[in-house]
């Protein structure tokens, strides 16, 4: 079950005008479940995007990342579930390209104003045939980008969620609401670098398309890029940020403006609240943790002893197993790379239960009080190495037995 999550309210997911969505069932890997998602954009809208560090990465974020750079208008993003197509080759980009192509045919655009994204099972060729079946009823169904819509595009785009994932903000700048809405999916291969599993948010502020770029990834820096469920970097991350255009106040022409900062902390916002139902929902969670390490010289070997902590088995099936077996978070510290690392000053708490002081068991540790805490469905680990003053967090979930189930189970 997932950790304290529920089921967003449509009600909750505010509408983005300029910005059309649709669903449709295209048959991908199963019957009758709405595996095919559209968002259409009308002219002058502007789209930035981050995609997954994998080398290998599938075939639509290779063609996202050439029409992106290619700088072409953008007016549809198509998704498919059910299939990655990765590990598929020249047919791969062929068969995504065609799809792109047929899409484009049916909303009167160019093709190279399509991006695709697709996930799913790696290595296995897409059925491009059933999407390109499917397209006439998806274009058909589009429909303004309100709640419920948002909330169904949600729906669209799960694999192994149990949750649909969605988050909605609204602020005032230069005397109009702005809205930013986003959706976004995965539940296991998380550990995003650069992105998520898939990501869609949208907003209507009017923005210089140039500042979309550094806006969207200074928010996966702190939002998707601080999540890890099994430490995997999946072959199809992609995390993007429609802005339409429409709210009708002057352009933003700085993120360091008034104006700027408060798009940037409402995007941030939104992306954080997407990548912590993330981990949430991860496959077989039971509890859901939040890393903090202090005091580092500099925030790259505070991630480095953060993302130890979080992708340690040893740490994550103690968690599991409400055993405050808590060297394992010593251990793990130490084996980060932080190569001169004095493990002599070193602090440990769980929450509020001071565990270790200067790299040795505090003499007011009770183990009770550690099971207390490993118990609670939330926990916070905070390892301060007082080197500095440096900090960074990242969000992570146990390991348990189901875990191995669903990853096992996954193609059956």
């Amino acid at each position: 079950m997932p950790v304290n999550l529920t089921a967003p309210d449509p009600q909750s997911l505010h509408a983005v005008a300029g910005l059309r969505i649709a669903t449709a069932m295209a048959g991908v890997r199963k019957a009758n479940r709405r595996d095919l998602v559209l968002f259409a954009l009308d002219e002058g809208a502007a789209v930035a995007g981050v995609f997954t560090s994998n080398r290998f990465c599938a075939a639509p974020v290779q063609i996202c990342q050439r029409q992106l750079a290619a700088a072409h208008a953008i007016r549809a993003l198509l998704v498919n579930t059910g299939n990655a197509n990765a590990g598929t080759g020249a047919d791969g980009l062929a068969r995504a390209e065609r799809s792109c192509t047929a899409l484009a045919a049916q909303l009167g655009v160019g093709a190279a104003q399509v991006l695709p994204f697709s996930t799913g099972v790696i290595m296995e060729t897409l059925p491009v045939e059933r999407i390109e079946a499917a397209l006439p009823a998806l274009v058909a169904a589009l429909r303004p980008a309100n709640g419920s819509a948002w909330a169904e595009a949600a729906q669209g785009i799960m694999t192994t969620d149990t949750l649909p994932k969605a988050a909605s903000r609204q602020v005032g700048i230069g005397g109009r609401t702005v809205t930013v809405t986003g959706i976004s999916k995965g539940a296991g291969m998380i550990r995003p670098n650069m992105a998520t599993m898939l990501g869609f948010m949208a907003t209507d502020a009017v923005i210089e398309p140039a500042l979309l770029q550094p806006l969207l990834k200074e928010a996966a820096d702190l939002s998707f890029n601080r999540i890890t469920i099994d430490g995997d970097t999946s072959t199809n991350d992609a995390f993007m940020l429609m802005a339409t255009q429409r709210a009708g106040h002057a352009p933003i022409a700085a993120l360091d403006s008034p104006e700027g900062q408060v798009l940037r902390d409402a995007v941030v916002a939104v992306a954080q609240q997407l990548a912590q139902a993330i981990v949430r929902d991860g496959e077989g969670a039971t509890k859901f943790i939040t890393v903090t390490v202090q005091g580092g010289r500099d925030e790259a070997e505070c991630r480095l002893a953060a993302y130890a902590i979080a992708h340690s088995p040893l740490v994550k099936t103690a968690f599991f197993a409400s055993d405050p077996n808590l060297g394992r978070i010593l251990a793990a510290v130490g084996y980060a790379g932080i190569g001169d690392l004095d493990q002599g000053l070193i602090d440990l708490f769980l929450d509020d239960v001071h565990v270790v002081h200067e790299g040795g068991r505090h003499p007011g540790y009770r183990e009770e009080d550690g099971q207390r805490v490993m118990k609670q469905a939330e926990i916070t680990v905070r390892v301060h190495l007082h080197r500095g003053a440096a900090e960074t967090t990242v969000w992570t979930c146990d390991l348990s037995h189901d875990y191995v189930s669903i990853n096992a189970d996954y193609r059956s």
